[in-house]
């Protein structure tokens, strides 16, 4: 990468870390600082910690177009003004209520397909997938980050201090783009990053694509349930919060070797694995149906809980880059990116109101049942080929017998002309196909 790709990668990755950050840290601690509001109430916690997700869903796509039209920049700045207003507003409450509206939004902000186009811009064809790459290591990073950081700033200086914090941290990231960010100097294609909006209804009734769509709303639906109780449990069993990072990173450690191992094995049996993930949470959360015994215990089924979840949520992006048509990527990623955060809004709400109504043996037994009832949907997902992607810059004119004789090259297995942006987006058997014989047919210059 040349110096604009790797400061583009970086200070992107950066905004994307201290976002994050400001999301999740408020869910290993929220269930407990909550309990010091005058109107606390499970359901309110639920949406506290999930509601930040809604908005998100909602506004994923249409922010991701709006940039399109009006530029990256501003849009990501505006994502971040609103994410920082939301961050402040929750860290002023008095009450859950107002928590709840200030994660909603924190949430306004949604800014992702923003930054993914800006960084598709700022780098060459050639080296964007290791732009993307940094980007989406940093989005990981982060969620491990928070886990670890957030009983510690919580302990010290409360969940208004989280809040705080995460505003101050929005405003630097406002810095960031404007002043560290480069400005645009190549504008990518943008199927591979951006929604496109004649592409939703079609993708969206895409079977494959809606299987990995619920899948990755029931993960998301499962790891805020599990934020809403986990750090309870932890201080039944005489473990104050600001000592909660400890058993995180028990859990973080265990779960990366588990991960590892599932990984192995995948590489000869990856559909098993898949199964073998969703099963693994049906036997957690049907171990918690009958309480939280000792400490050990509970380490052990929430370092399984991270380990299946771990590998599913590496996984999910990656099938959904493999089966979307070529060019037709961003509106794919798009969509899965919306079913993510609304997972998060329904696990939130979900988790609250039945603990509160019905108790909370409930929430892990539908819990559990829910994960049965997912094995059956995830069997249903075809085995997928690793296939590499390609675009194409066309020139003025790309003759009919051109892009059909394009279509017939060896290892060619989909195939997409945009003329209104004068590209060719393809997916290829990277074993086979010869991305010179599609550049002379195409008379692209070396």
């Amino acid at each position: 990468m040349n110096s604009i790709e790797l400061r583009t990668a970086f200070s992107l990755a950066f905004v994307y870390v201290l976002r994050m950050l400001g999301l999740f840290m408020v869910m290993p601690v929220l269930a407990i600082s909550a309990t010091n509001y005058v109107d606390y109430s499970a359901f309110l916690v639920g949406l506290a910690i999930g509601g930040y997700g809604l908005t998100q869903a909602i506004l994923q796509i249409p922010m991701g177009v709006l940039s399109d039209k009006i530029g990256r920049k501003p849009v990501i700045v505006v994502g971040l003004i609103l994410f920082s207003i939301g961050s402040v507003l929750a860290g002023l409450s008095e009450s859950l209520t107002w928590i709840v509206i200030g994660r909603f939004l924190q949430g306004a902000g949604a800014i992702a397909g923003a930054i993914m186009a800006l960084a598709g811009d700022l780098s060459r064809e050639s080296q964007r997938p290791k732009v993307m790459a940094v980007i989406g290591i940093s989005i990981g990073f982060s969620f491990y980050l928070a886990l670890l950081l957030g009983p510690v700033i919580a302990g010290k200086f409360g969940l208004s201090g989280i809040f705080m914090a995460t505003g101050f941290l929005a405003v630097g990231c406002i810095l960031l783009v404007i002043f560290a960010v480069p400005n645009a100097v190549n504008i990518a294609p943008k199927g591979d990053t951006l929604p496109v909006l004649d592409d939703l209804k079609n993708l969206f009734k895409h079977p494959q694509l809606l299987r990995l769509n619920i899948s990755v709303l029931l993960l998301h639906m499962m790891i805020t349930l599990v934020f809403v109780q986990i750090p309870i449990f932890l201080v039944d069993l005489s473990w104050p919060l600001a000592s909660h990072w400890q058993v995180y990173l028990m859990v973080l450690v265990a779960s990366i070797i588990g991960l590892l191992g599932l990984m192995k094995v995948a590489a000869k049996h990856p559909s098993a694995i898949l199964q073998i993930s969703v099963l693994g949470l049906a036997l957690v959360f049907t171990c918690m149906i009958f309480g939280h015994h000792s400490l050990v215990y509970l380490i052990i089924l929430i370092s399984l809980f991270f380990t299946c979840f771990n590998y599913l949520e590496a996984n999910f992006p990656a099938m959904v880059s493999n089966i979307a048509p070529a060019g037709k990527k961003g509106s794919a990623m798009g969509i899965y990116a919306s079913f993510q955060f609304f997972g998060a809004f329904i696990g939130g709400v979900t988790s609250g109101s039945i603990s509160e109504y019905f108790g909370l043996q409930w929430v892990f037994v539908i819990a559990s049942l829910i994960c049965v009832l997912w094995l059956f949907l995830i069997r249903g997902l075809q085995a997928t080929n690793r296939l590499k992607r390609y675009t194409l810059k066309t020139q003025n004119q790309t003759t009919d017998l051109a892009f059909q004789q394009l279509a017939k090259l060896e290892g060619v297995m989909d195939i997409t002309l945009v003329p209104s942006e004068q590209v060719v987006y393809l997916k290829a058997d990277g074993k086979h196909f010869d991305i010179q014989q599609a550049k002379d047919l195409l008379n692209i210059p070396e």
